[in-house]
């Protein structure tokens, strides 16, 4: 009894010492905490003026209180805590950190670890089962201001979904921003441009976005497969689950959802250096090109939306038939019309076809109705009756290789006889003449632009500054009747009293139609509205009516575009514009443009501009 209670006593002196942390020589902490992995797994990167800052902005994190700007106190913290008790069962160190107690076991041969269970982790990762990752790339949807850029995000697949499984049995990783309540679009734009949501990892399954984004979205989804080896995808799967519920900073620009999913792919493979080719913005389709340049990418698949397939089943019918279409869709009863009937089997298959895809297409967020679904089931039942061949969709071009997003800008011209220059910065990404490979005709982002002109008489003058021009025109057709629209606001010189330009505010808008006119040629007219904060005006703000119409051709050279403007203020200002751009494709980063325009005021007589302007695309 006596020998038992003397060995209850020493097991309870030595238990601490048992379960000490080993002491590593300072020289080799150093060596480990500069480590690449063990950088890419506290997200640190190296400040301008030395020293380190993690883009971690929850301080639950962290394990040492200097752990957000010191990777080694946070390493010695962390392998302290690697050797607590077991007590604390899922909330044990060697549970909550999964990656970093895997690579410090490895790494110094940590054979005495305590064994805590870890139950939530383990049946967490069996259920997510990680062997191999795709990166997807839900295109650009410009009616969403969280989507005109486009997003990524990483699918993780069990083992053998990429021979014979599905692809829906995946779950999705995603970074987004946290939006609580229901703040409208120019909110969302503010905060995240500003930072002011958090942003957080999420793991869902993949049928969920899949329908999100190819369905309720009607965008393209391009799957790129990634070469990572099931013991790279599995590290980065072990971070994930360390970064459950961890906030970080969102900023629409950069640290966004692209930025986040590079420094999980440097956790899956060290050594990679993507994050640092963003250090000022990080757009998703610069993102992807990284990614593709890195060599991570095997293959890419490529998912129309539901828009894409309606319009690819409904291109080889005549108008009668897409007039038959819009009919079922309206109505299944026709499907018995004897007018109907009398057409050829396979012509009937096609109608049906494009039918019940337009019914499922205008479905999209829309709560499900009883209606909807027996007009839906009737077709189906007809198209199982007379099936239509194969749909095939034509692959458009990657959207990577596409011009970068940032574009330099040099010119020289002439405004009514009078020379300038003029130097030019857009941060991002796309306006209806710049190289059109990668992206569709008729839309335009423009984010920061800045022009500044210096005249022959060594005169100096800001001639804009567009915070934001963003436009749609997308063609209607018999059967989608999509709205054109668009939206800017900045500061330009507009003619002024005495010959002179003046700088004003504005904001400007308009919401209209665009028809092809053929493969490569688009019209479009829109109504228009203006507010102007103008000093040669006697209000504060001044308001207008307007039109803008015009013509975009893709050509041989490249793109060019006729335009008419006109904006008529309630003080009896008339301002009215004609303009031809037309660039020149000298290679896919660079392009000459040829700019010639009218104006015309009642401040002022008719004035000419011409320019001709070099313009690089490099991030």
């Amino acid at each position: 009894m006596r020998k038992a209670l003397l060995s209850s006593l020493l097991l309870c002196v030595c238990a601490p010492f048992a379960l000490a942390a080993p002491r590593i020589a300072p020289e080799r902490l150093a060596e480990l905490a500069s480590d690449d992995y063990w950088l890419a797994l506290g997200h640190y990167e190296r400040k301008t003026l030395g020293g380190w800052r993690s883009y971690v902005d929850d301080e639950k994190f962290f394990l040492s209180a200097q752990g957000e700007h010191d990777p080694q106190a946070e390493l010695r913290a962390t392998l302290d805590a690697l050797y607590e008790p077991t007590s604390s069962g899922d909330r044990h160190a060697q549970c909550r950190y999964p990656a970093r107690t895997r690579w410090l076991r490895e790494k110094l041969q940590l054979t005495d670890l305590p064994q805590p269970s870890c139950d939530e982790f383990r049946t967490w990762y069996a259920d997510v089962a990680p062997h191999s990752a795709v990166l997807v790339f839900p295109a650009a949807y410009l009616n969403s201001p969280s989507s005109m850029f486009g997003h990524t995000l990483l699918r993780i697949d069990p083992e053998g979904v990429d021979d014979q499984g599905s692809p829906l049995l995946s779950y999705a990783l995603n970074f987004g921003a946290m939006i609580e309540g229901m703040d409208n679009s120019i909110l969302y734009a503010w905060k995240g441009l500003a930072g002011g949501y958090p942003g957080l990892f999420s793991l869902v399954p993949y049928r969920e976005k899949l329908s999100e984004y190819n369905r309720l979205e009607n965008r393209d989804l391009w799957e790129y497969r990634l070469n990572l080896t099931p013991q790279e995808t599995a590290r980065m799967i072990e971070h994930v689950w360390e970064l459950n519920q961890i906030r970080f900073d969102y900023y629409f620009f950069d640290e966004n959802c692209s930025y986040r999913l590079l420094e999980l792919l440097q956790v899956a493979r060290p050594g990679l250096q993507l994050t640092n080719q963003f250090p000022l913005t990080a757009i998703p389709t610069d993102t992807v090109r990284a990614v593709k340049e890195a060599g991570l990418v095997e293959r890419i698949d490529y998912r129309p939306s539901r828009e894409k397939e309606l319009l690819a089943r409904a291109e080889p019918l005549s108008d009668d038939e897409r007039e038959w279409a819009l009919r079922l869709a309206d109505d299944e009863k026709r499907l018995d019309d004897l007018q109907f009937a009398a057409l050829p089997v396979e012509r009937r298959a096609l109608v049906q076809d494009a039918a019940y895809r337009l019914v499922r297409y205008r479905a999209t967020g829309e709560e499900r109705d009883n209606v909807g679904a027996a007009r839906s089931y009737a077709l189906l039942r007809a198209i199982n009756r007379t099936p239509p061949p194969a749909l095939t969709v034509e692959r458009p071009g990657l959207p990577e290789t596409g011009h970068e997003s940032r574009t330099w800008q040099l010119g020289a011209g002439s405004r009514d006889g009078e020379a300038f220059a003029e130097y030019g910065l857009r941060m991002a990404y796309h306006d209806l003449n710049d190289n059109g490979a990668g992206f569709p005709i008729g839309a335009q982002i423009e984010i920061l632009d800045l022009r500044v002109r210096q005249y022959e008489d060594e005169h100096w003058q800001l001639q804009r500054l567009d915070l934001a021009s963003i436009r749609s025109l997308t063609p209607r057709n018999r059967l989608l009747q999509p709205l054109s629209w668009q939206v800017s606001t900045g500061l330009e010189r507009v003619a002024g009293r005495d010959g002179k330009q003046t700088l004003v505010r504005q904001l400007n808008g308009g919401a209209g139609g665009s028809w092809a006119l053929g493969d490569d040629l688009l019209g479009f007219a829109l109504a228009t509205t203006r507010l102007e904060n103008n000093p040669d005006f006697a209000g504060f703000i001044a308001p207008a009516l307007g039109f803008d119409t015009g013509l975009l051709w893709r050509n041989a050279l490249g793109n060019l575009s006729l335009e008419a403007r006109g904006d008529y203020f309630h003080n009896g200002e008339v301002r009215r514009a004609l303009s031809l751009n037309q660039q020149w494709e000298l290679s896919r980063n660079l392009g000459l443009r040829l700019t010639a325009q009218r104006d015309f005021s009642h401040f002022d007589q008719p004035r000419n501009e011409l320019m001709l302007e070099l313009r690089w695309y490099h991030y």
